[in-house]
C-alpha cells in the first residue's frame, strides 16, 4: 500500500470554515487529497493518506483516508473540502472515530503518527532538497511512507526528530508544491510497479 503523510501547520482543526484559504490553506490540502487518490477517470487503489493539521482552534488532528468500494461515493473529487469538513465535525475528544469506512479522525500529533508507522515496520522517507535523489533509492518502496509538508514545511523540532528515523530523499533541485511533489512520487512508484 502506498502511504503518505501531509503535515499542515495552519489547516483548520474544526469543520467550521467557509473559505478554503482562510481555513489555513485548506485549498492546498484539497489538491493534495485529489493527487493522492485520483487519476484520469479512475481512483488509485491501495493508497492511505494521513493528514495532520496543527491549525486553530484545537490542534492537532490526524485524519486517515482510504478509498475503497464501500466509501467511494463519500470521497468525491468534486467535494474534497466537504469530506474534510465532515471528518473534522465528527471528531470526538479522546476517541479514534471512523467517519466512513476506512476513514478516521483522532487527536494525534505528527511525531506520534510517524513513530507508530515506524513501529509497524514501515520505511519512512522525508522529502527534502538535501536528501538523496529518489531515482537513486534502491528499495522497492512498497512498504514506504512518504512525509511531505505544506508551504511552510515541517517545523524544525519535529524535523530534527524525524531525521533520526527517516531517510531523506529529494525530487531534485527544484522546490515543487506539495501536490506536485506527490504527483512526481506517484509517477515514480507507478514506473517501479510496472
Amino acid at each position: 500500500m502506498r502511504e503518505f503523510i501531509y503535515f499542515s501547520s495552519k489547516a483548520s482543526t474544526t469543520g467550521n470554515f467557509k473559505d478554503l484559504k482562510d481555513a489555513g490553506r485548506m485549498d492546498i490540502v484539497c489538491h493534495f487529497v485529489i493527487n493522492s487518490f485520483f487519476v484520469s477517470n479512475a481512483i488509485r487503489p491501495e493508497v492511505r493518506l494521513h493528514l495532520i493539521f496543527y491549525g486553530q482552534p484545537d490542534p492537532p488532528r490526524h485524519i486517515i483516508l482510504e478509498i475503497n468500494e464501500k466509501n467511494k461515493e463519500f470521497v468525491s473529487k468534486k467535494d474534497v473540502a466537504g469530506l474534510i469538513k465532515k471528518m473534522l465535525y465528527k471528531y470526538k475528544r479522546g476517541q479514534r472515530t471512523e467517519v466512513f469506512d476506512s476513514c478516521f479522525i483522532e487527536r494525534k500529533n505528527f511525531l506520534e503518527v510517524v513513530n507508530d508507522l515506524k513501529k509497524e515496520g514501515k520505511e519512512i522517507y522525508l522529502l527534502d532538497l538535501k536528501g538523496e535523489s529518489l531515482r537513486n533509492v534502491k528499495s522497492d518502496l512498497k512498504e514506504a511512507v512518504f512525509v511531505l509538508g505544506d508551504h511552510e514545511g515541517i517545523p524544525k523540532q519535529e524535523k530534527k526528530e524525524i531525521e533520526k528515523i527517516a531517510k531523506m530523499i529529494s525530487l531534485g533541485k527544484v522546490m515543487y508544491f506539495a501536490s506536485q511533489s506527490l504527483t512526481i512520487l506517484q509517477n515514480e512508484l507507478d514506473l517501479r510497479a510496472n
